[in-house]
């Protein structure tokens, strides 16, 4: 935000302050004990994502809106000002924190990172909006000292919860690029969410009251959240729990679901802590799942690439041959193969040592990265050769990719210099198998290279 400068900051904190002000608005819809005390409190997740995300140069907008909120709602302007500071140093605390010990906005990428953001955002951070505001109403005789454990209790809870419930949401949507589904994921995601929305209504919403009233059932809704953990990621986890919230609070202020009591505050605040557990649980699940899935993605690209250059190792240029051969069996279009030995390279050891020799490999590597197209796969063959196979080309793809490999080639500046010899093979001209194509360019490459070498004892 520094970097964007000060009309950008304006801009967000004139966005901000008034999505507080509804949120807030919202929240002490629900507000029981006092009405300035709700035991759901979304704004507070607002908050602390908001600063995650924006820097926290944008707390003016939690402070603005936290005592509009409080103005127009009880109290003074003095309480109004107190319980706008607790909200405000609530929220730069816990982005502090988490920043400090749970690697920030990426807190929700490991368990122990979701542990911490739950302890310290949703714990330890609430308590100082909490203990501020309350103590704020108490001295200005808003609200009676004897009811100062009762209303704090309450506080706490709601900013906690809204932490843990909102926050994850808002910061995961925010982040990587969204998953790309198919049809068959679309329909798996549709038929999650009905079946969530359907069993949240039994649990919470008074469908088939009759059978499931005073029943233990508040359990049946963990399956399609470690569903959505499963099958989808972090972020289709938070929305199930969000959705699951909602339907909670609404069920329950109706007088539905397994967690009514004589007092409607009492009732939320039991809603809140079961909510609070099963956030967590499934967060933390999400979050294996996907440190999982990152373990076996790494493991394959190691299982199929070369570590010192990073292209496609033997294994995976041998898989790509085989697949553009079958292809060719349906659609007829020939591929080439190219095979490049980078020349010298005994000399360049011998001469400026090994770690020279293999900074020459990785930067021929990186010319085939930049340098050839999107749709060609460049592998390191062995040693100090590379492949390159082109799909849908024959000789002229061929001829125009070694002249421009070579060019690129002789124009690296970067000491000592390199050059590249290249053959290639035309698939099924020059081989019906694997192994008879690389031998072609291999044959094609040692040509060339007796060539160079006639040509300049000549």
């Amino acid at each position: 935000m520094r970097r964007l400068g000060t009309a950008v900051r304006v801009a967000a904190i004139g966005l901000l302050a008034p999505i507080y002000f509804v949120a807030g608005k919202l929240g002490l819809k629900l507000a029981f004990v006092h009405t300035s005390i709700s035991p759901v409190w979304p704004a507070a997740g607002i908050s602390v994502a908001a600063l995650l995300l924006l820097g926290v140069e944008i707390w003016p907008a939690i402070f603005i809106g936290a005592f509009l909120v409080n103005l127009t709602t009880a109290g003074s302007v003095a309480t109004s000002l107190g319980i706008a500071a607790g909200n405000t140093l609530e929220a730069v605390a816990a982005v502090y924190l988490l920043n400090r010990f749970a690697r920030g906005r990426y807190a929700f990428d490991r368990t122990q990172d979701i542990l911490k953001f739950a302890f310290l955002a949703g714990g330890l951070s609430a308590c100082i909006g909490a203990i501020i505001g309350v103590t704020s109403l108490s001295l200005g005789g808003f609200a009676q000292w004897a009811h100062y454990r009762a209303m704090l209790w309450t506080w706490w809870q709601g900013d906690a919860i809204g932490v843990i419930v909102v926050t994850p949401l808002l910061v995961l949507w925010s982040g990587a690029p969204r998953p790309r589904w198919n049809l068959d994921q679309f329909a798996e995601a549709a038929g999650l969410l009905s079946l969530l929305v359907t069993v949240s209504l039994v649990i919470f919403g008074g469908l088939f009251a009759s059978i499931v009233r005073d029943e233990p059932v508040e359990f049946l809704c963990i399956p399609f959240l470690i569903w959505a953990a499963f099958r989808f990621g972090q972020r289709e986890a938070a929305t199930a729990l969000s959705v699951l919230a909602a339907i909670a609070i609404w069920g329950t202020m109706r007088g539905d679901g397994p967690f009514v009591r004589p007092s409607l505050n009492e009732s939320l605040l039991l809603l809140q802590a079961f909510m609070g557990v099963v956030v967590v649980m499934t967060l933390v699940l999400a979050a294996e799942v996907a440190e999982r899935k990152r373990s076996m993605e790494k493991i394959q690209e190691m299982a199929l690439s070369d570590p010192l250059t990073g292209l496609a190792n033997y294994r995976r240029l041998v898989d790509v041959i085989d697949s553009e051969m079958k292809r060719f069996g349906r659609t007829g279009r020939s591929f080439c193969v190219l095979l490049l030995d980078l020349d010298g390279l005994k000399k360049i050891n011998d001469t400026y040592g090994h770690v020279t020799g293999s900074r020459a490999l990785c930067r021929l590597a990186d010319i085939l990265r930049v340098h050839c197209r999107g749709t060609d796969l460049a592998a390191r063959y062995g040693g100090d050769e590379f492949a390159v196979v082109m799909p849908e080309s024959e000789d002229d793809g061929a001829t125009r990719a070694t002249r421009r490999i070579v060019e690129h080639v002789a124009r690296d500046s970067e000491k000592p210099p390199i050059s590249v010899s290249i053959g290639a093979a035309v698939f099924p001209r020059d081989g019906v198998t694997i192994s008879e194509l690389l031998e072609a360019a291999d044959r094609a490459l040692y040509s060339k290279k007796n060539k160079a070498r006639t040509a300049v004892a000549g």
